[in-house]
């Protein structure tokens, strides 16, 4: 799908804050509300809008650590690294996973309580999960940007 000015508007302003009704979307780009919404709903159905979530504080909903995790597989080129895929995809705890070059093959963000929790989730089900040869923990000390807005103005 190829988006225009309209669109990319759209697109920022609900990443600003998707709760804007689309009465005041739509003032604020400047369309009327019936090409407003018929926009949005095909963002939407395109997938280029995939949902719609609150941005919650992890200090105050109890998940203060996040670990950023490097994990190694024996054999990233069969089953058993689609299986690592799988079984991570499934771990509440992991908030991303990423299949990276460099030294891991893949990288996991992980939120947990605190120092125990990581331990009991390191012990219990990441070090349990199938073909994982090597892990290297990167703990988070103070969150400088948090994921957020893409930059849409850089867009031709």
């Amino acid at each position: 799908m190829k988006l225009d000015a309209y669109d990319r508007k759209i697109l920022a302003a609900l990443q600003r804050d998707g709760r804007l009704s689309n009465v005041q979307l739509a003032d604020e780009i400047g369309l009327s509300a019936s090409p407003c919404l018929r926009r949005v709903r095909m963002l939407e159905e395109a997938g280029v809008i995939r949902g719609y979530q609150a941005n919650l504080d992890r200090d105050e909903v109890g998940l203060g650590l996040t670990v950023f995790v490097g994990v190694k597989v024996e054999r990233h080129n069969d089953a058993q690294a689609e299986a690592f895929r799988v079984a991570v995809t499934a771990l509440p705890e992991v908030i991303s996973a990423f299949l990276v070059s460099g030294e891991s093959d893949f990288l996991l963000q992980v939120v947990v309580p605190d120092l125990r929790g990581y331990d009991r989730f390191l012990t219990e089900r990441l070090l349990k999960l199938p073909g994982v040869s090597d892990i290297r923990s990167n703990f988070a000390i103070h969150t400088v940007k948090t994921p957020g807005v893409l930059p849409l103005g850089h867009l031709p």
